[in-house]
């Protein structure tokens, strides 16, 4: 099986791509094209498993991953880090050719962002804690720095876990209206166990930073087993392990 590369309209002119299950070697309950380094998975397998990732991207490019901790945190990517030299953060942008910028998720959204004129790109990994945080309004602000123009940045928002698939408490959601009135309505009007819209937050947040074009491609990670990886599939069907699927984006 070959390794699916799904693309956004929006960042055509880029090549990147958001990847999932296909096409990879990895066996058991991460079984695919796993390039988590966090899982129990076999090093060797995660290890051709971006290989093949980075062929499928960008051949020749250096994989450019971060040590993510759900922070609204970015870094600058003038070259691929070793694996234990991996920034503690969330976002990376760079100005760099031949650099290939990657997040990891598994039910946290991917934003993949370009500004193709100003030849600067980005990559977020936004999980509730860290858009909450803010890590859309920080990799903006970090590509205007490098010379974007936020009129001109087109994101994607990629595959994550969608709204049906979400349940949280009531606690959860009182986070978000407390912050903001506005956000109740990424949430369904149930007392006890409301469902959140992430892709939607993610994607409100981007559009109130004033970037040209939002794109969210709609695909859950939770609901499509046989494509995409999952934490809280695995956690609810007892698994002792998940993988990651990478998305990523680089300079033409």
């Amino acid at each position: 099986m070959t390794v699916e590369v799904i693309r956004a309209a929006s960042l055509a002119a880029v090549p990147h791509g958001f990847l999932g299950r296909p096409g990879g070697i990895s066996s058991g309950e991460v079984a695919g094209l796993n390039v988590g380094y966090g899982s129990n998975d076999d090093r060797a397998a995660i290890d051709e498993n971006r290989r093949r990732a980075v062929a499928a991207l960008r051949a020749g490019a250096e994989l450019v991953t971060l040590h993510q901790v759900h922070s609204p945190d970015v870094v600058y990517a003038e070259h691929a880090w070793l694996l234990d030299e991996r920034p503690h953060a969330d976002a990376v942008v760079t100005d760099r050719p031949g650099l290939l910028l990657g997040i990891l998720t598994a039910d946290c959204a991917p934003v993949l962002l370009a500004d193709v004129e100003a030849g600067v790109i980005g990559a977020a990994h936004a999980g509730w804690r860290g858009a909450f945080g803010g890590v859309t309004d920080s990799v903006v602000a970090a590509m205007e720095e490098l010379g974007a123009l936020r009129e001109r940045i087109a994101a994607a928002v990629g595959p994550c876990i969608a709204q049906p698939s979400y349940e949280v408490d009531g606690q959860f959601r009182d986070r978000f209206v407390a912050a903001d009135a506005d956000n109740a309505r990424f949430f369904t009007a149930v007392a006890e166990n409301p469902h959140f819209d992430l892709p939607a937050y993610v994607a409100e947040r981007l559009r109130a930073t004033g970037i040209g074009t939002v794109e969210a491609l709609g695909l859950d990670t939770y609901a499509d087993p046989g494509r995409f990886f999952s934490y809280r599939r695995a956690t609810h069907r007892g698994e002792s392990d998940y993988g990651r699927q990478l998305s990523a984006i680089a300079l033409p």
